[in-house]
C-alpha cells in the first residue's frame, strides 16, 4: 500500500467535502491500516468498510486507494476494479506510472479490466499532460525530484517508529539523513525562488507550487523569515495558498517563542500525548481559520485525537508554554 501517490492526489483531485473526520471514521481508518501491515487483507478490507459506512462526510482518496490495494490483496477483483473505476472516473487521476508500478495491485495484472483500467488512467495522465504544457519543465522536473526525496523521509521515519520506536536507532539515522536531504532540497529552492520569486501552479503546477512550500516549512527559521514576506505577496498575487501560508505563520511564530495565531502546530509530550502548541486569543480561532481557508479546529485535531475545548485549553496554557520553552528554547 504505496502511500507517494496520496498527496498529489489530495492536491489535484480531493474526493472530499468541507466536513468534520469523525473519531469513529478515524478509528476505522487506522484499524484497517493496521491489520492491512499485519497482512489481514480481508478485516482490512472490513474496517474501510465500516469508515466508510461511518457516516462521515469526508473520504480521502488515500483511504479509497489504500482500500483497493487491501480488496485486491485479499482476492476481491471485482471489488478492487469496481473502486479503481470509481477514481479513474475523476480526470484528475492521473498518476498513470505509479499505477501501473504499484506491487500492491499485481494480482490485477491478468485480469481483462487491467488494461482498460490503466488506458482510462492514461488518458488523463495524457489530458492533464495537455493542460500542463505551458508549465516550465526543468523546473517542474527539480520541484518533482524534490518531492520525491521529501516524501519518502518522512514516510520511512514513520513507518520506523511505528515498528521500532521513536528513540530507536534507526529511527535517528534516517532522522539524520533526512535532514540532509532537506538541507539539499533547501539550497535547490533556494535558487529557484532567489531567482524567480514565489512560482504558482501555472508555472510550475500544483504539485511543483506545493513542494516549494513544503521545503520552506521543514527549512530553519532564517531561510524561513526570509521567504516568509514572499510567501504573503505570493497568496496576494494567487500563487500560493492561504491555508499554507498560515502553516508557516503559524511555525515563524512558535519559533521565535511567540504563539501561534491559526492552530496549526501540534506538540507532544515524551510519553506521547499529544497538544495544541500555545494559541494566542483561542476563542476566536475558528473565525481566523475561516479566513485563511482552514476549516474548523475542533475538526482539525481530531487527527490527533484531541478534543478542542477554548476554555480548558485557556487553563491549560500556562503548562502548555513552559512546554514550548523545552521544545524551541524561548
Amino acid at each position: 500500500m504505496q502511500k507517494l501517490l496520496y498527496p498529489l492526489l489530495l492536491l489535484l483531485c480531493p474526493l472530499c467535502l468541507p466536513a468534520q473526520v469523525t473519531n469513529e471514521y478515524t478509528s476505522f481508518i487506522k484499524q484497517a491500516e493496521t491489520y492491512y501491515n499485519n497482512k489481514q487483507y480481508k478485516e482490512s478490507v472490513g474496517a474501510y468498510s465500516s469508515a466508510f459506512k461511518s457516516g462521515n462526510k469526508t473520504v480521502m482518496i488515500s483511504d479509497i486507494y489504500s482500500a483497493a490495494c487491501a480488496m485486491a490483496h485479499a482476492g476481491m477483483a471485482d471489488s478492487a476494479f469496481a473502486t479503481l473505476d470509481m477514481l479513474a472516473g475523476r480526470p484528475r487521476f492521473s498518476e498513470y506510472n505509479h499505477l501501473i508500478g504499484d506491487p500492491d495491485l499485481v494480482s490485477l495484472h491478468k485480469d481483462m479490466r487491467w488494461v482498460a483500467l490503466c488506458q482510462k488512467v492514461k488518458e488523463n495522465k495524457e489530458n492533464l499532460d495537455k493542460e500542463q504544457a505551458n508549465l516550465n519543465k526543468p523546473l517542474v522536473a527539480i520541484l518533482d525530484t524534490v518531492y520525491t526525496d521529501d516524501q519518502a523521509g518522512g514516510r520511512a521515519i514513520d513507518e520506523a517508529t511505528k515498528k521500532l520506536g521513536k528513540e530507536s536507532k534507526e529511527v535517528r539515522e534516517l532522522a539524520q539523513s533526512r535532514k540532509e536531504k532537506d538541507s539539499i532540497n533547501l539550497i535547490k529552492v533556494e535558487k529557484i525562488l532567489d531567482k524567480y520569486g514565489w512560482l504558482g501552479p501555472d508555472v510550475v503546477g500544483s504539485q511543483g507550487s506545493r513542494t516549494i512550500f513544503l521545503v520552506v516549512q521543514h527549512a530553519g527559521l532564517k531561510a524561513q523569515e526570509k521567504y516568509l514576506p514572499m510567501m504573503r505577496e505570493a497568496v496576494k498575487d494567487k500563487k500560493a495558498s492561504a491555508s499554507n501560508l498560515a502553516l508557516l505563520e503559524d511555525r515563524v511564530l512558535l519559533r521565535k517563542g511567540m504563539k501561534q495565531v491559526y492552530g496549526s502546530q501540534i506538540g507532544a509530550t515524551k510519553s506521547g500525548e499529544y497538544y495544541i502548541h500555545p494559541l494566542d486569543d483561542p476563542d476566536n480561532v475558528d473565525k481566523r481559520r475561516a479566513e485563511v481557508g482552514l476549516g474548523p479546529l475542533a475538526d482539525y485535531v481530531q487527527r490527533w485525537q484531541l478534543k478542542w475545548d477554548p476554555e480548558a485549553y485557556k487553563k491549560q496554557l500556562p503548562e502548555i508554554e513552559k512546554m514550548q520553552k523545552e521544545t524551541f528554547g524561548n
